[in-house]
């Protein structure tokens, strides 16, 4: 049984492996043309997203293809939302509103690790994950929708974008800026009513009082994105975590507004808003396959059965320096 197992995943790299040598050869630079150095600067020297029409040393049918990646990013409800011209398999969200910039923003959940340290275990599925399986995570929990097959042009264009923009970064490596910031624990639990508060302040004006985000004139995507409701994230997705939201917003919330370096919410506010919107209602998702192995759960999972004697509710809402001190 164990050599079966070892040659299932022999296997499943082997395959990985083949499909991301065909994308990363289109990647690959001519020789004698020297890669553009990125024009950005970087706050709080964090890593910086290359330009793709910066890129001199790309062939056009790869440049082609890192655009249309870019263009699935940044307005997949145009392709995959209800009304997509590509298929219905989404909510209606588009990456962006969770990888901002298109997966380029430092501090905003972007990409610039993922190419890096991936495939990669995945403790709450139990097994080895592939970039592809990464994406079409997203495509079923935070799109709520249904996963894309992997053959297709459009899958190419998203994985060869999302490799493209971290092929810089070392391997097994996560730049300052990438992914979501772990902010420090309040020593309390997060209020969702005083996150109500914050919301109503901050948030509102964008996302709507009842949450349901703003459409743009098209009708086919959100210019901002519902927080809750039926076309919003569903219970599985990242930041129904109280620590992804409150990381997320923290550093870029009020959009356009708040920046890493200049917050225009306190730790306090952030881990409040994100108990506040993480209570209202939201699709569910059937979660019984994740996390078997329980000891591997995150400290803010919110359903148990867990390895400790925590509450659900502390699990949900803190205090988490209790889970901190447990570990020490």
């Amino acid at each position: 049984m164990a050599r079966y197992k070892q040659w299932r995943v022999f296997t499943a790299v082997l395959l990985v492996a083949a499909m991301a040598i065909a994308v990363f050869a289109l990647l690959k630079p001519q020789q004698h043309v020297k890669p553009v150095a990125p024009t950005k600067v970087a706050p709080d020297n964090a890593w910086v997203a290359p330009e793709i029409n910066n890129d001199s040393s790309l062939a056009p049918e790869t440049k082609t293809l890192l655009l249309y990646g870019e263009e699935l990013i940044t307005h997949t409800a145009k392709y995959f939302g209800p009304k997509g011209i590509v298929s219905n398999t989404s909510n209606g969200m588009n990456c962006q509103n969770c990888h901002l910039d298109a997966g380029r923003k430092s501090w905003g959940n972007n990409f610039g690790a993922v190419a890096a340290n991936y495939p990669r275990f995945n403790p709450r599925a139990g097994r080895l994950q592939t970039i592809y399986g990464r994406i079409n995570d997203c495509f079923q929990r935070s799109l709520n929708g249904h996963p894309v097959e992997t053959a297709t042009r459009e899958m190419q264009a998203m994985f060869a974008y999302i490799a493209w923009l971290g092929r810089t970064v070392a391997l097994n490596s996560k730049p300052v800026g990438s992914g979501v910031e772990k902010i420090a624990f309040i020593n309390r639990a997060a209020s969702p009513d005083s996150g109500k508060l914050v919301y109503a302040a901050k948030c509102a004006v964008c996302h709507g009082k009842s949450g349901g985000g703003l459409l743009t004139a098209t009708g086919m995507e959100y210019a901002y994105p519902p927080l809750w409701g039926a076309n919003s994230y569903n219970t599985g997705a990242g930041l129904y975590r109280l620590s992804g939201f409150a990381g997320f917003v923290k550093n870029n919330m009020p959009y356009l507004q708040a920046t890493h370096s200049s917050p225009l919410l306190t730790i306090s506010q952030a881990w409040d808003v994100a108990a506040f919107v993480n209570t209202q209602p939201r699709p569910s998702y059937d979660q019984q396959n994740d996390w078997k192995d329980i000891k591997r759960k995150p400290f803010d999972f919110p359903f148990g059965p867990y390895a400790d004697t925590f509450s659900q509710q502390q699990h949900k809402y803190g205090p988490f320096q209790a889970f901190a001190m447990v570990k020490k």
